[in-house]
């Protein structure tokens, strides 16, 4: 193509297809580069403020949960109503592709390929990806750059400083076809299984998806055998049986980059910039933000001329998310760390004010401040699992 594009996304993903749409409805030229063919091992869960904030329409919303089971090491369980809302699941094969249509529709350019390389010549960067179809390297030129190829990307490692490092631990999952109620199996409801005998640092999990469902776990150490771990979830849960419709794995980063952009003409987006919530996983979400403030960022820096708007995405990000994200960070290096601690961490979520709060955290993305006083009294109850002085009790598994 011989048009210098405003904008050049590279990455199809939640992220970056948010960041061409929403550039795009906003009269810039934008070009979207996507692998395709791929499909990102996910739970697939989204809040309701989702689906408000970016418009998702109900069709694409394969199940409501209303329940969430906490699962400890010991077989303790500890199930979570979800009050006044609902946990919408979403089946990443359909939810990512429409969300790349909805670009294109919008007004975006889509092209199908791997990026290779950026080469820059005065005010132009040229993004050089290997088209799928022919084989060749092909160019695009671009005023600015969005980096959106998730965990251990490509573009982080070679623009921006710190993209090397980011940690991570690796998913997991066999989507299955699901059955009605059977075994363990709810298909309202998502189980979390805290236990090291299926991940040592992270968690599994059983998430239904109307027709199908999610198993599977993740973990940052090595040794660990994935799919043994997935077989014996399956298995505790007595889906065993159920037919595999397709297994994947992908590394899931564990905190933002410091630095989100290069100072000149490229910010990084979504899984690129490591916006995955701590101790949850969450991820979709995050991501479909980090491409809106990407996309803010852009057009700043298009209508001012100034790269120094770059830094606005982490800035507005950070803004709204810095504290979940580091309650999030705290919860994980105190709790994941034994057996022992994920035991006392199911207990305290039979606290109904944790129970609450953490839904209403969830449901609304932000920490409440309705309640003090619940606050206070979980920070107490906090600190008391931690040193021990409260037993891990609750009912056990039957």
């Amino acid at each position: 193509m011989n048009q210098t594009f405003d904008v050049v996304v590279i990455g199809g993903g939640p992220s970056g297809a948010t960041a061409a749409h929403d550039l795009a409805l906003a009269g810039r030229s934008v070009a979207l580069i996507d692998k395709a063919g791929r499909i990102k091992p996910c739970g697939g869960a989204i809040p309701p403020r989702a689906v408000r904030d970016f418009a998702i329409p109900d069709d694409l919303i394969v199940a409501r949960i209303n329940t969430a089971r906490m699962i400890s090491p010991t077989g303790r369980q500890v199930d979570i109503p979800i009050e006044d809302g609902y946990v919408g699941m979403v089946d990443r094969e359909h939810f990512d592709e429409f969300l790349r249509v909805r670009a294109a529709d919008a007004g975006a350019v889509r092209l199908t390929g791997t990026f290779t390389r950026i080469e820059r010549a005065g005010n132009v960067q040229t993004v050089v990806f290997r088209d799928k179809a022919s084989g060749t390297d092909q160019r695009l030129d671009a005023r600015l750059v969005i980096g959106a190829d998730g965990a251990r990307s490509g573009v982080a490692r070679a623009e921006v400083k710190g993209g090397k490092e980011i940690p991570y631990v690796i998913a997991y999952h066999e989507i299955i076809e699901a059955p009605g109620r059977t075994g363990t199996y709810d298909p309202t409801r998502c189980d979390v299984i805290y236990d090291g005998a299926i991940s040592p640092d992270f968690y599994g999990w059983v998430f239904p998806h109307g027709r199908s469902a999610s198993v599977g776990m993740g973990t940052g150490r090595d040794g660990v055998d994935l799919k043994a771990a997935t077989t014996a979830l399956r298995m505790a849960s007595g889906l065993s049986d159920c037919r595999t419709i397709r297994k994947e794995g992908a590394p899931i980063p564990l905190r933002p980059l410091d630095k989100w952009d290069n100072g000149r003409d490229l910010v990084l987006a979504g899984d690129a910039a490591g916006v995955v919530a701590p101790s949850s996983g969450e991820g979709i979400f995050y991501a479909m933000v980090g491409g809106r403030v990407a996309a803010v960022a852009c057009e700043k820096v298009l209508a001012t001329g100034n790269a120094r708007h770059l830094a606005t995405a982490r800035k507005l990000f950070m803004k709204d998310h810095k504290a979940v994200f580091r309650i999030l960070g705290a919860m994980q290096d105190a709790y994941y760390k034994s057996d022992e601690r994920r035991e006392r961490f199911v207990t305290l979520c039979h606290d109904v004010d944790v129970q609450r709060l953490t839904f209403e955290a969830y449901m609304n993305k932000e920490l409440v401040r309705a309640r003090p006083m619940a606050h206070l009294k979980i920070g107490i109850k906090n600190v008391a699992h931690l040193l021990g002085v409260v037993r891990a009790t609750g009912p056990r598994r039957a």
